[in-house]
């Protein structure tokens, strides 16, 4: 049972003007982000690893679908059902046309509340790649306890995170600013067993993007399960 349900908690609709702000920063970036991030070897190997434990025609979540490249991509050619979610118009029209397969819906993390792509365990595997680091950290917790409940049981979550110790931080993206948070790896350790997950593997990986104004990172990939 997930340390928090998600049903009756109104806090994720409380910054949705703001996270709005931030799909206008990836709207103006458009098929950029590909370009100023192409080497996504984390990525691949985490939801290879999805992909690769869940039975055949999963239904999979993936949460900040960007592009649809690579996650969905990757998801959809394995064979799975992959419904991806965006707040940004720009990039849910580029995942549209570049993955048919998938069913993609511009929509913000709160809206999945109430059932609107289906309920409690829904899904039977998440991919939330550097999706959550654009939360502010009071609402994470939060949001992996709703992911929680939208998997089946021991249902599977491909999880990344910038590694840093920073809350709601303003940097600089590719001409443009973002708001993003992140944890010391035993901090995002303990956040995800509180909301309900057992971590079952663990990769991390030093990320330098082929641009001038973010600096590199250290990239954190959690295999976790539903508890």
């Amino acid at each position: 049972m997930s340390a928090t349900s998600y049903d009756g908690y109104e806090g994720l609709n409380r910054l949705a003007l703001d996270r709005a702000g931030q799909a206008e920063a990836f709207d103006a970036i458009g098929d950029r982000y590909d370009d100023a991030f192409p080497h996504k070897e984390g990525q691949l190997a985490s939801g290879a690893w999805l992909a690769d434990n869940l039975p055949a025609g999963s239904r999979i979540l993936d949460l900040g679908c960007g592009t649809g490249l690579p996650s969905a991509h990757q998801l959809s050619d394995a064979g799975h059902r992959v419904v991806g979610i965006d707040l940004s118009p720009s990039m849910i029209k580029l995942a549209r046309q570049q993955v048919p397969a998938a069913d993609f819906h511009r929509l913000d993390i709160a809206d999945l509340r109430g059932g609107r792509l289906g309920g409690p365990g829904s899904f039977d595997g998440i991919a939330a790649f550097f999706s959550l680091l654009m939360l502010p950290r009071a609402e994470i917790p939060y949001a992996l306890g709703m992911l929680h409940d939208l998997l089946r049981p021991e249902g599977l979550l491909a999880l990344s995170m910038v590694e840093a110790d920073v809350d709601d931080f303003t940097i600089p993206f590719l001409g443009n600013s973002i708001r993003v948070s992140g944890y010391l790896r035993d901090d995002l350790r303990r956040v995800v067993h509180d909301a309900g997950f057992d971590v079952v593997g663990e990769d991390a990986y030093a990320y330098a993007p082929s641009s001038t104004d973010v600096p590199p990172e250290i990239q954190l990939f959690l295999h976790l399960r539903r508890a």
